[in-house]
This record gives C-alpha cells, structure tokens and sequence, in this order.
C-alpha cells in the first residue's frame, strides 16, 4: 500500500523573535522596552487540543487506531495534570503521564518550549476517495488540501473544482482566499484536457 509521508507544524503562538531593522530608532517610554527571549507559556489545555486535534486528524485519514488513541490518552493526561506540564518540564522532570512513549513525550516538549510541534504522518493513498486523489493530480493542491475541498464544498474532479472557482466559492472557506483560489483556478485550467467549462451565470 502506497503512504506518503507529511510533515505538519502547529503553531498555538506566535513566534516570538525580535525583530531587528536599521530604522528602529524610534525612542520609547519607560517599561514599554520591547521583552526580548521570552519563552511562551504553553497551559495544559492549549497541549491537549492539540493532541486531540491531531488524533482527530490521523483518525479522518484512516490512520493507525493505536496512533490515534495514543494522542487521546496523551490528551487526558494532560488535562489530569496537577500543575502546569510547563513548570514540569522547567525542573527537567518527566510529566507523570501513564503510557506516555518517548516520543510523544519529545513532542510535548518541543511544544511547550517554542509554541508548536511537528509531526509526521502517513497518508495511505490507497484509503483516500477517488475523488480527492483526482485533486491531488493538479498543482498546489496536496492532500489535505485536497480533502478539505472535496469534504467542505463536495468538490471531486478538476471540473467541479473549475466551476466552483468560478463561483468564487473557494476563497470562503477559512485558510484560503481571493489569491489561493486564483492560484488553483489556473492550475486546474492547465490540468483540464480541453478548454476549461463556460462560467455558470456569468460569474468570472
């Protein structure tokens, strides 16, 4: 069975480097002196929604179920805390987290020190509809891409998705907009064997 394997950050806060330009001179007031260097503060719920998020996520691409419920119980655990996994970590104990592998382990770390973790995962092409691996065949869409257009708007073919950029249905949906639905109706133009579809009621 075919798996491609992706990589993802979740970011839960900013990245917090200070900027540096020729032009900040600009004077300011007394305890209003930009806080360089400062770690974030990561609380425990912030750290299971993202397990969760990611559980829920391996879960709608028919991931491993041992995976899965290895990020909900991580999850529960966090929340069971008696105090913050942050203030854990800080003393260099290990959070007292039954079941919990070093690597997951590694990934709350990383998340509680920078505000983000990164994951991979493995994708089972074979698994997806044949609808959205259609999609995926065109440029600047990937899986999850992919997937969000055909869950989201029912899109399952370079047509339906030429029509519904027409539509101007796509910019809509949250994490895309006006440029990203430009940038895929001309993919997808370039993908359509023939001369793309005729705009339904004149939409451009």
């Amino acid at each position: 069975m075919s798996i491609m394997q992706i990589t993802q950050t979740i970011h839960i806060m900013p990245q917090l480097q200070p900027r540096t330009s020729k032009r900040m001179y600009q004077p300011t007031l007394p305890g209003m002196e930009p806080e360089l260097n400062i770690p974030p503060k990561v609380t425990n719920r912030q750290i299971a929604e993202v397990l969760s998020g990611i559980a829920d996520l391996i879960e709608t691409q028919r991931g491993n179920p041992y995976r899965i419920q290895a990020y909900r119980n991580a999850a529960r655990g966090v929340l069971d805390l008696p105090e913050p996994a942050a203030a854990i970590l800080a003393r260099g104990e290990v959070l007292p987290i039954q079941g919990l592998g070093e690597r997951l382990r590694g990934r709350i770390a990383e998340l509680v020190q920078y505000g983000s973790m990164t994951f991979q995962n493995g994708l089972y092409m074979q698994s997806l509809p044949a609808g959205v691996r259609a999609l995926m065949a065109i440029e600047h869409i990937g899986p999850y891409t992919a997937i969000r257009l055909y869950e989201e708007l029912g899109i399952d073919s370079p047509e339906k998705l030429w029509q519904a950029a027409q539509q101007q249905r796509i910019r809509h949906l949250p994490g895309f907009g006006v440029r990203s639905e430009a940038r895929l109706k001309e993919a997808v133009r370039h993908a359509l064997p023939n001369n793309p579809p005729r705009p339904l009621h004149g939409a451009a």
